[in-house]
């Protein structure tokens, strides 16, 4: 007989193990189906945290480096026992302590989500799930490489499978010199030269990262700008501070082929202009974006409907399969542009074990959905750049205001950016807000709790806001967009 549960989660990533923890604490009887060695997924083992702990080691490289002007002196290590003696005589930094430490924090948050797991009664099921059951019958899983099995869900099963990396027609990722994100993570040596494919937010944090640590970085994106999806005058403003870094960016430019040769690759692109050149890196790192995990999943047999590979789904997370709910990365609106993003998938795995469990639920909406980018200077934004608000037919206002000027941006350091409101002349409503600088990935928490409340800009420029904070620059974005900023 099989095993019955109330809910049965294909995959434990962000998505996955948050549908299966809600489900669980609102009564349902759960199991998870997760291949790997440990739970977490794709954003906790190869995404978020590893890249942003790696980021971390990059600032504090880079304020070591600056050490002078915070007047902190770096000489040679003192005697055994004395104060500072571990401290070094020269700035490097050690690949194998950044990786040992980076692992030790995945697999600390990773044996958390176990915790949660036995807290909540939650089954993990260790091996790879295949769909089955025909159209309309019991609802099925065999569960094979690893705790085989079959699985029956007397309620539902989400499908929470996520995406993987993938590259571009004529482009070979052979994981060792032509790599993905994946690989990138754990190299254990800086490489002198690296070539990244890709100008988004994969592409861009690592270009900080092995830049920080002291590689040659060439960005190849095809479309005409860096992070393509945020507003245009935070793209400009990472090109100028990554040119001022010494990244190099060629936008527009499409690579035709890249070829491993000994212990690098040869690249070759064409570039705006029609020119084309050559490039000759250690690695390219191919950051082209992700497509569905679908695979082995045998979808065709329950009969779901795919679009472009991904599952379609609607705004409560049903598929066309009664009973078969998906989330996160592998799923489609019917919309373009569904944001593979760690917290959507979450926010949606809480939908749908709440939907499940016979709670009244409400569509998220996805112009509220927070963006970060934890490259140097982080970028944070939220809801319509001022291209996307004038499209949708709004009169647009603009109000902008620059770190630079802050009293904390100053104390920091990192003077870099600025926070831009994009606004509606005519009810005054916050629209989207787009800033480039440091703690952006922080500060854009409250502009999503603004638009969430659809707050004007004039209840902006009523809320106080610290000082001296980054924050400040939030509420002088607001002034300036009623063309009344204080300091600027």
């Amino acid at each position: 007989m099989p095993n019955e549960y109330d809910v049965i989660v294909v995959g434990a990533g962000t998505g996955g193990y948050v549908a299966a923890i809600r489900a669980a604490q609102l009564g349902l009887k759960v199991a998870v189906v997760e291949k790997q060695k440990a739970l977490g997924g794709t954003c906790l083992l190869w995404g978020c945290i590893p890249t942003k702990a790696l980021l971390e080691h990059a600032h504090a490289l880079k304020v070591v480096q600056g050490a002078k002007e915070w007047g902190v002196t770096i000489g040679p290590p003192a005697a055994p026992g004395q104060p500072g003696e571990n401290v070094q005589s020269a700035v490097a930094i050690d690949m194998l302590q950044v990786q040992t430490r980076k692992d030790r924090i995945v697999t600390g948050l990773s044996k958390g989500v176990e915790f949660l797991f036995r807290k909540n009664k939650i089954d993990w099921i260790k091996g790879t799930a295949r769909l089955t059951g025909a159209p309309g019958g019991p609802l099925t899983i065999d569960v094979f490489e690893g705790d085989k099995q079959t699985l029956r869900a007397r309620k539902d099963i989400i499908v929470a499978t996520g995406s993987a990396p993938r590259s571009v027609p004529g482009i070979e990722i052979d994981r060792k010199r032509i790599i993905t994100s994946d690989e990138a993570i754990g190299l254990r040596e800086v490489p002198k030269a690296i070539v990244i494919m890709g100008a988004g937010a994969v592409g861009v944090e690592f270009a900080s990262i092995f830049r920080r640590f002291g590689s040659d970085v060439t960005i190849l994106e095809l479309l005409p700008r860096l992070v393509p999806v945020e507003d245009e005058a935070v793209s400009a403003e990472l090109e100028k501070s990554f040119r001022k870094q010494g990244i190099t960016s060629h936008t527009g430019a499409r690579v035709t082929s890249a070829t491993v040769r000994g212990d690098g690759v040869d690249i070759e692109a064409q570039l705006a202009g029609g020119a084309t050149e050559k490039f000759r890196a250690d690695y390219l790192l191919v950051a082209t974006g992700r497509g569905p995990v679908t695979a082995g999943l045998e979808v065709e047999r329950v009969g779901l409907q795919l679009e472009k590979g991904y599952i379609t789904v609607d705004a409560q997370y049903k598929t066309n399969v009664p009973g078969i709910s998906a989330i996160g990365d592998v799923i489609t609106l019917g919309w373009p542009g569904h944001p593979q993003l760690a917290h959507v998938s979450s926010a949606e795995g809480i939908i749908a074990a709440e939907r499940i469990a016979g709670q009244e639920v409400r569509a998220l909406n996805y112009d509220h959905v927070p963006g970060c980018t934890y490259c140097d200077p982080e970028i944070g934004s939220v809801g319509l750049t001022e291209a996307e608000a004038k499209e949708r037919g709004y009169d647009v206002r603009i109000g902008t205001f620059p770190f630079g000027v802050l009293g904390r941006a100053k104390m920091a350091g990192e003077t870099d950016g600025f926070v831009k409101i994009v606004a509606d002349k005519q009810y005054d409503e916050v629209l989207g807000v787009h800033m480039i600088g440091l703690r952006s990935t922080e500060l854009v928490a409250e502009a999503t709790l603004a638009l969430r409340l659809e707050c004007t800009v004039e209840e902006l420029i009523r809320t106080v806001h610290a000082h001296p904070t980054m924050a400040e620059a939030v509420g002088e974005a607001a002034h300036a967009a009623h063309g009344a900023a204080i300091h600027s």
